[in-house]
């Protein structure tokens, strides 16, 4: 019995010590643990619009980082109708770990929860290691991209909503019309209405437009051409009397004086069912110009065209011999719904994005992330596009509106976008426009978020 006894506070003395050896780590060691969501198998959600791009990238995206991360199983949403599609898990408070779904969709969830503070913080991701290399997402990054409202919505210097599949923006034209008819692309604004007036002695128009919602492009190249930087971010902070300026009434004067070069047939044509008539125009060379982004080629690729169409790409003229070009990019965005439950499983797999095996297979569908040394990649028309930076000396112009709290019936994007329809119909008055646009400021002006 004695000897039972012995044995038995042998192994308890025994079981004691591998406890205490378990438990005491010092604070260095518990810091190199894993955490429990890094070390333990996580399915991790990820929603994704269905674009021009394809669905079959997101299957690439999803086998190459389980390769890399073997305790990650990506859970894959990928849908055209997306928002409609979530909504319902939403409304119940079931939210996909990631989403990539940019702002200034007709549905607005996006752009909801950034009004509902409802976007996790990402930017302590900038500082993170991609994964699978040994670079920090922010040396990956172009200069430039984490620095404005599309992904810093509230204007406070924290990161909310990441960049991905970046597209410059311009003026379209068929290059081999112009080079026909001895017609020099135009510098500035007074050589582009010199060039309206020849192109309309052989029935040719100057300008179309797809919707009044692509100016959201052209005008903000104006703006930074108007007054630079700091004018643009004034105004999308909506500053006091910032529409009642020169710089202001240059912009939104130059946009009117379009309406006496606009084809005949632009408004009518100017709706979600009718506005590949619009960018036929340019095929078909009865217009010379249109607003539009690199994935014009694409949506008309199937499209008839005339002999020896070749397709160019030219900044926003500038407003003077000495002054600066603009050519807008657009970026969809990546973020982490605040009611995520793997976050930082989430805030990892964001890392992935800007790697170099992610971005060769979003490359092969056709999108362009905007990281160092990919316009070396590219090819063809794409190349010629994203050049318009380095060849074309035009300057980058990127951002949007500061985000606020909803003001019923007011929406800046429908003032200062949607009414351009009525500029160029002559049914608004320039003065009109921008007095709407100011007031519609001024309303949204105190309730920035």
């Amino acid at each position: 019995m004695k000897l039972k006894k012995l044995l038995l506070t042998i192994t308890l003395l025994v079981f004691s010590l591998v406890l205490a050896a378990c438990g005491g780590t010092d604070d260095n060691e518990e810091a190199e643990t894993p955490s429990d969501e890094g070390s333990e198998k996580v399915t991790l959600k990820v929603a994704a619009l269905e674009s021009a791009y394809g669905a079959e990238m997101w299957d690439k995206i999803a086998d190459a980082y389980e390769a890399v991360n073997e305790n990650v199983t990506v859970e894959l949403t990928v849908e055209k109708n997306l928002e409609e599609v979530v909504r319902p898990n939403l409304q119940a408070g079931e939210y996909p770990d990631i989403f990539l779904l940019a702002t200034g969709r007709e549905e607005g969830l996006t752009d909801t929860l950034i009004k509902e503070n409802g976007l996790e913080e990402i930017t302590d991701v900038l500082g993170m290691t991609v994964a699978g290399e040994d670079v920090t997402v922010e040396e990956k990054l172009l200069d430039g991209f984490t620095d404005t409202l599309a992904t810093n919505p509230y204007a406070d210097g924290k990161t909310y909503l990441a960049p991905m599949f970046y597209s410059p923006t311009g003026l379209f034209y068929n290059a081999n019309l112009l080079e026909e008819k001895g017609w020099e692309t135009p510098a500035t604004w007074d050589a582009m209405f010199a060039l309206g007036d020849k192109a309309k002695g052989e029935d040719t128009a100057l300008f179309t437009y797809p919707v009044a919602g692509y100016f959201d492009s052209l005008i903000p190249s104006l703006m930074y051409a108007a007054g630079g930087p700091d004018f643009y971010h004034s105004a999308m902070t909506y500053e006091d009397g910032i529409w009642e300026t020169e710089e202001a009434k240059q912009v939104l004067e130059t946009i009117a004086n379009l309406g006496d070069y606009t084809h005949p047939n632009t408004v009518a044509n100017a709706n979600p069912n009718d506005f590949t008539k619009n960018q036929q125009m340019i095929l078909d060379n009865e217009a010379l110009f249109m607003p539009n982004g690199t994935w014009v080629v694409g949506e008309m690729a199937e499209a008839p065209r005339e002999e020896g169409f070749e397709w160019g790409m030219m900044p926003a003229p500038a407003f003077g011999e000495e002054g600066d070009r603009y050519a807008f990019t657009f970026f969809e965005q990546m973020w982490i719904p605040k009611q995520a439950e793997n976050k930082d499983a989430a805030k990892e797999f964001l890392t992935f994005m800007y790697s170099d095996k992610a971005a060769s297979i979003f490359l092969e569908a056709g999108a362009v992330q905007p990281i160092n040394g990919i316009t070396d990649q590219l090819e063809d028309d794409k190349k010629l596009f994203y050049s318009i930076y380095d060849e074309q000396g035009a300057l980058p112009a990127m951002g949007g509106f500061a985000s606020t709290e909803p003001v019923p019936g007011v929406n800046m994007h429908d003032t200062l976008y949607k009414s351009i329809d009525g500029v160029i119909a002559g049914s608004v008055s320039l003065e009109e426009w921008q007095s709407n646009i100011e007031e519609t400021s001024d309303k949204l002006r105190d309730t920035m978020n």
